[in-house]
């Protein structure tokens, strides 16, 4: 058995967190790869709305096994409000969920150090969630982080406080008020804690490749988007991780021989939060449409997304990077009403050259190149089958689908998990 992937295209806010619940009965095990509490997975149903950060969003079924892997980072004090508000629900989180022994641990002073390099940078800030992912992430890559295995083991506190002294230290260079903070932060950090030890703490690279080996389906969620890859994404306005597939190689232990399907998730429009380069954003009306239409504002911030057309330039250059087989398009209802919709093409970078390759850095004079196309005025939230949608809606996905040459397997027309059409 191999395992599947399923991740985003864009800036992030695809709509993973709906797909994932929408797949999750077809899969035995859920797995998040990377990513933490920076990521806003909402999900839709039985007339519930509810925001994941950490864990996987096939927790809401009961049945299936939903694991953290290595590659995530891992907050305890969100966690533990995540699994507060998953029991007030009816849930019971610890029967079905489990943690990498190797997922890392974002300690308060990490949160704090990320707040005060963000307030440092003034204008030219990254536009960072503030959780302390990239301070978590650094530690990471510098040998010297704590990981959720050593909670179990007798040194933990001399651990925590070797680090805590060295974020102490770093934070002297930046004008920045943090003991008052710090103080209420570490009492919830380590109460919180206590409730991680409560769960299953795994070996998760053996166990989910064992699961593979006895012909269970696994499917790993990824968080954010390939455009935030910190390799291949608009840097440095990018996250600390690595959101492309290979991530869930590195981020689950699993090799690269073993992915099977990889689900490649796109808004029919595009969004961004936060700082960076955007080709097609639309700082007019129509952008505000697009932002009031689709209720853009971050899950994770509550920040308003920045919107604009479509961009195939950055779509072909991320089902590249991924290996995509399927493509799922979210939130095709949201352009319904449009007279005309666009599609970028190219970017035009002089009077006279056009490219359409994603470039190494996005200038701030590249132009996109449009193609339009009528738009749909039918309401689409309660169509159930592909062939009664608006000819003008079927003509603009296979559009995308000859241009990509991958095919669009899924069309979401709704939030909640029931409209999601099947192709």
């Amino acid at each position: 058995m191999k395992i599947d992937v399923l991740l985003g295209l864009q800036w992030g806010d695809e709509g993973k967190g709906k797909v994932v619940d929408v797949l999750t009965p077809g899969y035995n095990v859920i797995a998040r790869f990377q990513g933490g509490p920076n990521a806003g997975h909402s999900l839709e149903f039985e007339n519930r709305k509810q925001i994941l950060h950490t864990i996987p969003s096939g927790i809401f079924h009961s049945e299936k096994i939903n694991i953290i892997g290595n590659g995530v980072v891992i907050d305890p004090v969100i966690f533990e409000e995540e699994i507060k508000d998953l029991k007030n629900h009816g849930l019971n989180p610890q029967k079905n969920l489990s943690i990498s022994k190797r997922a890392h641990l974002i300690l308060p002073t990490h949160r704090i150090l990320d707040a005060a390099s963000e307030k440092a940078k003034g204008k030219t800030k990254i536009g960072s969630t503030l959780k302390g992912i990239g301070p978590t992430y650094m530690d990471k890559t510098g040998r010297n982080g704590l990981r959720i295995g050593d909670i179990s083991q007798s040194d933990f506190n001399n651990k925590y406080d070797f680090l805590k002294k060295k974020h102490i230290s770093l934070l002297s260079q930046y004008d920045y008020s943090y003991k008052e903070e710090l103080n209420k932060l570490e009492k919830l950090w380590f109460d919180s804690i206590e409730l991680v030890k409560q769960f299953q703490i795994i070996d998760s690279e053996y166990l989910i490749n064992q699961y593979l080996n006895n012909n269970k389906s696994v499917l790993a969620e990824g968080a954010q988007g390939t455009l935030l890859d910190i390799d291949f994404g608009s840097y440095p306005y990018v996250t600390s991780s690595n959101t492309v597939c290979a991530g869930a190689c590195t981020g689950l232990g699993v090799p690269p021989g073993k992915i099977g399907e990889v689900y490649g998730i796109f808004k029919a429009y595009c969004t961004r939060v936060g700082s960076g380069p955007f080709p097609t954003e639309l700082d007019d009306q129509t952008g505000k449409d697009l932002r009031k239409k689709g209720k853009e504002f971050g899950a994770t911030t509550g920040r308003p997304r920045r919107c604009g057309w479509l961009d195939l330039v950055a779509l072909k250059y991320s089902i590249m990077l991924n290996g995509v087989t399927q493509l799922i398009m979210t939130k095709a209802d949201v352009l319904t009403g449009f007279e005309i919709i666009k599609i970028c093409t190219s970017y035009k970078e002089n009077t006279e050259t056009t490219t359409t390759h994603f470039p190494f850095q996005i200038e701030s004079g590249m132009i996109p190149v449009y193609k339009k196309f009528k738009g749909w005025s039918e309401n689409i939230s309660q169509i159930e089958n592909y062939d009664t949608l608006p000819g003008e809606l079927k003509q603009y996905i296979d559009y995308i689908e000859n241009e990509v040459k991958v095919p669009i397997k899924i069309v979401s027309v709704g939030p909640d998990r029931k409209t999601t059409i099947f192709r």
